[in-house]
């Protein structure tokens, strides 16, 4: 097993490494995504549980939009160019209301690099402040390994129009969204969504369900960002990957579990002196069987766990 230095480990993390193809599919002509309407004029087309693939065109996350009485808000454009457009023809298909805003609720691929998609569209795209400085250093990263996997235009991350650094109202007419910039935690540049209209918070990648969480920030400040996600009044919540919706903050009990339970192997396995291809093998072993993709992502949580955590008794 190879494990990655952690320049490493940050670039190729959470989004889902780019899986070899067997062959090389060229683009195919867009069809409209398939969504759930998980609250009034809330939608949410749910990301397949794998890793990108030129299959699935890394449509591997939930994405979504929020249509208002003047305009719509897509959240998250999706993982590559075709993605981004199956979602825009779903809009189109249920409204001709300009789309004037794209939340970006973080780096990872299979979130960012649908937005091409919608610039012919001029709309805002909003990120947290510290975004744009993991574009420049992952953007191209990920454009390219995307355009391989597809062999061909793979899309590309947008450049900000505007940045929270801690919170931000935009108004779809009637409809406010309530943006909240977080610290590290799923990533070192999370934003979440409330929609007041309907009690809905979109966790996104702060929130994993069945799917195993996939760490490329902050073990220990993922954990606290999600005990103070806990402590918002939501009907519902849409995760990163898995369901359309789950109830909150039940649903995020399984989530802090592993989280816990990846923090305290990795911390026994430190204290009896154990390195990071130990701590790969045995931490969160409970753990499996309880999350989709556990095989894929849980050495690299416990690799980039050991980075975070070896210093703590150093602070």
């Amino acid at each position: 097993m190879r494990f990655f230095s952690r320049r490493e480990a940050a670039r190729l993390a959470a989004g889902g490494f780019f899986a070899a193809a067997a062959s090389r599919l060229p683009a195919l002509a867009s069809t409209a995504a398939e969504v759930t309407e998980v609250a009034p004029g809330l939608f949410v087309r749910v990301g397949v549980h794998e890793v990108a693939t030129a299959a699935n065109r890394n449509a591997i996350c939930n994405i979504g939009f929020a249509i208002g009485r003047e305009s719509v808000a897509v959240i998250d454009p999706g993982g590559s160019l075709a993605d981004g457009q199956a979602l825009r023809e779903a809009i189109r298909a249920r409204t001709p209301l300009p789309i004037r805003y794209v939340i970006v609720t973080h780096i990872h691929p299979d979130h960012i690099l649908g937005s091409p998609a919608f610039a012919g569209d001029r709309p805002e795209f909003i990120g947290h402040a510290a975004l744009p400085q993991f574009v420049a250093e992952r953007g191209e990263f990920y454009r390219k390994g995307m355009h391989d996997l597809l062999g061909g235009e793979g899309g590309a991350a947008a450049k900000l129009d505007r940045t929270v650094s801690t919170t931000a109202t935009i108004d779809l007419g009637g409809r406010p969204l309530e943006i909240q910039a977080h610290g590290r935690g799923h990533s070192g540049a999370d934003l979440t969504v409330m929609d007041p209209a309907t009690g809905t918070l979109w966790a996104a990648d702060l929130l994993f369900v069945t799917r195993i969480p996939s760490l490329d920030g902050s073990l220990t400040g993922w954990l606290k960002e999600l005990a103070e996600l806990k402590k918002i009044k939501a009907a519902r919540a849409v995760p990163g990957h898995g369901p359309a919706s789950v109830p909150w903050p039940d649903a995020a009990a399984d989530e802090e579990r592993y989280l816990q339970t990846l923090a305290a192997d990795v911390r026994a396995v430190l204290k009896r002196g154990g390195d990071i291809e130990e701590a790969a093998k045995v931490a969160a072993q409970s753990e499996r069987g309880r999350w989709l993709l556990f095989d894929d992502y849980n050495a690299h949580n416990a690799a980039q766990a050991v980075h975070e955590l070896e210093w703590e008794d150093a602070q």
